[in-house]
This record gives structure tokens, C-alpha cells and sequence, in this order.
């Protein structure tokens, strides 16, 4: 099979040499049962190579589950992986698949690999090596024929330097990485792909397909795309929904890529839109140095809008008033969902937890 009929077959989009490379390296290694590490950044498309190593190698006819590490609780991901037996813990009304028999004689994608605890990278470790496991409370071994496959946004060398990451899997993973570019390195995919939206979305809503004029589309390509094809996915589509004609022009695009029309820093910044190729740099760092300003500027109002509307444990205050700790963790979580329009990432970052943390809170207090 060529290249291009492999693009085609399985949705990989895009003529850069970076992505023909890749689907070349792809092709070879899908024939195999190697694992494999994809990385790269949040909505780059490590779930398409994936799917494309899967559907191209000799497991193709069975389970391909895709499991994403960072979204399950800390203490459910070892009974998901591997299953459980009636009464194991509280809840477990049943006996339980885990996901490694699910996939047996298929694909386990472990998407974020890297949010996996310590304690469950060690036995993760061990199925790779043995092809067996134990479910959790069970006392028979069961072996599976499962082909690994990992992806994640984070650097796992510097995960393992800061212990935070066993380097023995990390080392058993990478057998063969793949390494996906951001899109504003690989800028000639860029129309492509939002065509491609475009003609999906126009058959989705049975819409005459929109056209990009030509300013329409130096847009996009001089666009620096932080949240990658997921972001111009978002950005074209909500363009056609919002267009009263089917041309897209820069003005169909430019509000929906410059900052919010309350960030005045941002609009007095030395850059514009339609700028050459040698300013990226530039901008990356003046946005960068103005989202730390930001950044430092929202922790310092929240951190006082939270003391006053707690009080402060100092003074003459009665001790009769102080607020039981988890109110308070409770009351500075919602005001944290808040400030963030309910985004579990800023949310987490913004209150210094993890996203797996964040996620056992809100189910804890209710917040889900």
C-alpha cells in the first residue's frame, strides 16, 4: 500500500514531509507487535496513529480500547486496567472485566500515560513482560494477548529524571516512538485539514460546503494554533455556524483566534495577525511573558477574594467561626470552576492539584 492510500484509508491528513515520514514509520511498525510511545502535544492526533497502527496490523478483526490515564480516578484505574472480584472493595457488586481481557488478542491505547500512579505503572510493567495478571481480589492468574500502545503530551525522559515515572517502563514503551509535530510545524497541512473540516461538517449539516478566500486563509496558516488540529477544528467549524454565506474571510476567523476583547494587554501587544514567518518567536514570548503577568495577577485576586470570604484565622476572631477545612476546600474548588468557566485543567493548575485529584474531589464534595 502507498502512502497516500494509506492517508486515505485511515484518516491521517496532511502532505508535510513531517507526516509522511511519520505514516511511513507507521506502516512498518503496524505489521509488528511492538510496542509503541506517541508523543506530542495536546491535540496534535496521537489517537489517529493509534487507530491507524491498529486497523493496519494483524489484530485489525479484534479490540482496539483506548483508555485515557488522566481521566480516571487514581483509585478506580487499577480495577479498570485489570478487573475485579465480587466484594474486592466497596461497590464491587460483580465480577468485572478489566480492560486487559477486553482487548485480549487486540490493542490497549494508554492515553496519557504519563498520569498513571507509580503503583500501577509496577504492575502495568509486569503484564508487559509476563502477558498475565491477577484481577484485583481474584487468586487465579489470567493471560492475555494484548499489544501495547502509549501516548502523552509530557516528556517522559524528564518524568523518569524526576522520579516521577519508572524508567524500566518507560524504556519497555518506547521500543519505537513516534513524535508528532504541532501544527505550526508542519503550516502547508493547515488548509488541507480545514477543508477537510468543512467538507465533514457541510455533510454533517447538509450545508452547501464553505470556501476559504485566500486572506481568509493566510489567517489560518500565520495562526500559531496552541491547541493544534483540535483547536482549528473548533475554529473552522464554529466559523461556518456563525457565517451567513458560504465564503470564509478573515473576518470570519479573526475573532474567533484573537485574545477576548477584556484582555487589554494583549491588544496593545507589537504583533498582528498577518505577520511573517521570522515574528512567531517573538510573539510566542510576548505571550508567554504576559500569560505569567496574568497568571500571577488571577492567583494573587483569587487568593484574597478567598481569604475574605472565609476570614482569616487570625485576630479577634471567634473560634467558634472558623470554617471546617474541607468547606473551605470545597468553597475554593467551586470558586476555582468558576474563575475558570469549568475547564478541569486551568482548575486543577489554578489550585496547584493534579487532574486526577481534582476529579476525586468534585465526585467527593458532589461537584461532578
Amino acid at each position: 500500500m502507498r502512502i497516500e492510500e494509506f492517508q486515505k484509508k485511515f484518516g491521517i491528513i496532511g502532505k508535510s514531509k513531517e507526516i509522511r515520514d511519520l505514516v511511513d514509520i507507521t506502516m512498518q511498525v503496524a505489521q509488528s507487535d511492538i510496542s509503541v510511545l506517541i508523543t506530542g502535544e495536546s491535540g496534535v492526533g496521537k489517537e489517529i496513529f493509534a487507530r491507524a497502527i491498529h486497523n493496519y496490523s494483524k489484530r485489525a478483526n479484534k479490540e482496539l480500547v483506548s483508555v485515557n490515564c488522566g481521566a480516571i480516578p487514581e483509585g478506580l484505574l487499577e480495577s479498570e486496567l485489570f478487573g475485579h472480584k465480587k466484594g474486592s472493595f466497596t461497590g464491587s457488586v460483580d465480577d468485572r472485566k478489566g480492560y486487559f481481557e477486553i482487548a485480549d488478542g487486540g490493542t490497549l491505547f494508554l492515553d496519557e500515560i504519563a498520569e498513571m500512579p507509580l503503583m500501577t505503572q509496577v504492575k502495568l510493567l509486569r503484564v508487559l513482560e509476563t502477558q498475565e495478571f491477577m484481577r484485583i481480589g481474584g487468586e487465579t492468574v489470567t493471560k492475555v494477548d494484548v499489544r501495547i500502545i502509549a501516548a502523552t503530551n509530557k516528556d517522559l525522559q524528564k518524568e523518569v529524571d524526576s522520579k516521577i515515572f519508572r524508567h524500566d517502563l518507560y524504556f519497555r514503551l518506547k521500543a519505537v516512538t513516534l513524535n508528532i509535530p504541532p501544527l505550526r510545524n508542519r503550516r502547508s497541512d493547515i488548509i488541507l485539514l480545514a477543508s477537510n473540516f468543512l467538507k465533514n461538517y457541510s455533510q454533517t449539516n447538509n450545508i452547501p460546503e464553505p470556501t476559504i478566500t485566500k486572506a481568509g486563509a493566510e489567517i489560518l496558516i500565520n495562526y500559531n494554533w496552541p491547541g493544534n488540529i483540535r483547536e482549528l477544528k473548533n475554529v473552522v467549524e464554529t466559523a461556518a455556524a456563525l457565517s451567513r454565506t458560504s465564503i470564509l474571510d478573515t473576518e470570519s476567523f479573526t475573532p474567533l483566534l484573537t485574545p477576548s476583547p477584556s484582555d487589554d494587554e494583549f491588544r496593545n501587544l507589537p504583533v498582528h495577525i498577518n505577520r511573517p514567518m521570522e515574528s512567531l518567536d517573538r510573539e510566542m514570548i510576548y505571550r508567554a511573558l504576559i500569560e505569567i503577568k496574568k497568571d500571577l495577577m488571577d492567583l494573587k485576586e483569587f487568593a484574597a477574594k478567598n481569604q475574605s470570604d472565609n476570614g482569616s484565622l487570625t485576630g479577634t476572631q471567634n473560634v467558634n467561626e472558623v470554617t471546617p477545612l474541607d468547606k473551605m476546600e470545597k468553597h475554593a474548588i467551586q470558586n476555582a470552576l468558576i474563575f475558570t468557566k469549568h475547564n478541569k485543567r486551568k482548575t486543577a493548575k489554578l489550585l496547584g492539584i493534579s487532574e486526577r485529584t481534582l476529579y476525586r474531589k468534585l465526585k467527593d464534595y458532589g461537584l461532578d
